[in-house]
């Protein structure tokens, strides 16, 4: 990439991330995610990081496949509806670099909104009591606030993937009823399609036991769920049914599979 690309990547993402910032369903959107996040950490009264992350990670996987869909499906959606990709062909400005830019750009926005929530609620350990339960101390776990950032940064990689399957469906919607169909038609099957597929077909025998980590790898939730169990709760759930490095090479065939379909979607070289 040289460097007008360069210049081109961070004028598209610069633009995005003033756009979402400016919006107000994103800013009450984010502002919902994080009273969410503060009421579940205060009620929960939690005592420890690591039951801090268990109150957490359920929430986790629903909301921000749902935050990061209305963040971005209109993302490419718009500029096509407004006739701003027909005069951004007339530039020298490449598909990938474009696409690349309003990713990067609704990403950050994202991953803002999920991560300084997280953070916050983070203070409300040392409030109930601090460090060191009954629970952690029976399953002999160590609990400290590396753990809980490691789940902090999880989440915003796992926001950055959905950034992504958004950007995807931004660009392949034609209208905004289209898009909308294919946001919350999304949104259900990472919450619940996927999963619930996998176990079907564990229980029809398509799906080997022992391929069960391999297969539940191939839902971006599942495998945010199984990075979080094997890096972050470790002693509390030992088992995790899908391993680290299935997790990563998963989350990271949605994020390039989400671009790749984003950039040849986006528009025709002709």
């Amino acid at each position: 990439m040289n460097r007008q690309s360069i210049d081109q990547l961070f004028a598209v993402a610069g633009r995005e991330l003033t756009t979402v910032a400016r919006t107000r369903a994103f800013l009450a959107l984010a502002a919902g995610f994080g009273a969410i996040v503060g009421v579940l950490g205060w009620t929960g009264e939690a005592v420890g990081y690591v039951p801090l992350v268990l109150d957490l990670l359920t929430p986790v996987e629903v909301l921000v496949p749902a935050l990061a869909l209305a963040v971005g499906y209109r993302a490419i959606l718009g500029d096509r509806e407004r006739g701003e990709l027909d005069v951004l062909r007339t530039y020298p400005v490449s598909r990938p670099t474009y696409v690349l830019g309003v990713y990067l750009g609704r990403a950050s926005a994202l991953v803002v909104a999920v991560a300084v929530p997280l953070v916050a609620v983070a203070a409300l350990v040392p409030l109930f009591g601090g460090v060191g339960t009954t629970v952690i101390a029976s399953h002999g776990a160590a609990d400290s606030p590396v753990l809980y950032l490691r789940f902090v940064v999880l989440s915003a990689a796992f926001a950055l993937v959905l950034a992504a399957t958004a950007t995807a469906i931004s660009a392949a919607a034609t209208t905004t009823r289209t898009g909308l169909v294919l946001a919350v038609a999304l949104g259900l099957a990472l919450v619940i399609g996927l999963d619930a597929g996998i176990v079907a077909g564990l229980a029809g025998g398509v799906v080997p036991d022992e391929a069960l980590g391999a297969a539940l790898s191939l839902s971006p939730n599942s495998a945010f769920r199984g990075l979080v169990l094997s890096t972050v709760v470790g002693g509390v759930e030992s088992s995790a049914p899908v391993s680290s490095a299935a997790g990563v090479v998963g989350l990271l065939a949605w994020l390039a599979g989400s671009l790749a379909i984003a950039t040849l979607t986006v528009w025709s070289e002709s």
